[in-house]
This record gives C-alpha cells, structure tokens and sequence, in this order.
C-alpha cells in the first residue's frame, strides 16, 4: 500500500504536460509514383502533437514548409509503401523526422512529439 501512495505523490510532484494538436487544413492531397498506367494519389489527414499550446502559432507560421515536406514524401513513395500499412507506418515517421529536423533548422528547438494520420485514402 505504502508504495502505492508514494507513487501517486510522485505523479503529483511532476507537471502535466499540455499537449496541443496542430491539423494542416486543407487535408493532403498528392499523386505518388504508380506501378499503374492511371496516376495514384494519396489524401492524408495530419495531426502534430506538439509540447504545448504555445507551439501552435510556431506550426502555424512553420505551416507551408511542413506541409511541402510532407507532400515531398509522399509523392516519393512508389505504391507498395503507400498501400502496405508497414510502409504507412515508415512513411509516418519519415515524416515526424522530417518535421522535426526542419523545425530544429528553423526555430533551434525540435517541437512535436508525435505525429499522427488522422486519415489515410489512397487510389
């Protein structure tokens, strides 16, 4: 018992953290290299997680580069990665790194912690 109440002091002790979420709007849209004689596209819903409310003017004004990079990925991705949900997953977090490492470039301080597909369709 003793350890159970010194673990919920401790939680107490440490700050919650304020996680915002930042969604690029319009969703995105973009073709990716098709094994198909039609063009292939992808829409994706993208979520940031960033560290705090504060950040959300940050990606705000960091919004076209991100976007850009995001579109830049996804259009590199031949159709085997866009439709398998292992190559989705290694598409996520090319971006998330992608992201960051822009935001680290831009603002000194890599901001999101997660990021998230919110929605995924591809043809």
């Amino acid at each position: 018992m003793t350890l159970l109440a010194g673990n919920a002091r401790a939680n107490e002790a440490q700050p919650q953290a304020e996680y915002a979420y930042y969604g690029f709007e319009p969703e995105i849209v973009t073709n990716y290299i098709s094994n198909r004689k039609k063009l292939g596209f992808v829409r994706v819903s993208v979520e940031l997680m960033v560290k705090s409310p504060d950040d959300l003017l940050m990606m705000e004004h960091h919004d076209p580069l991100l976007r850009s990079a995001i579109v830049e990925i996804l259009g590199n991705q031949q159709e085997e990665q866009i439709k398998s949900m292992t190559g989705r997953e290694d598409i996520r977090r090319e971006c998330y790194d992608t992201v960051n490492q822009l935001l680290k470039q831009e603002t000194g301080e890599a901001r999101v912690v997660n990021l998230l597909f919110t929605r995924y369709l591809y043809d």
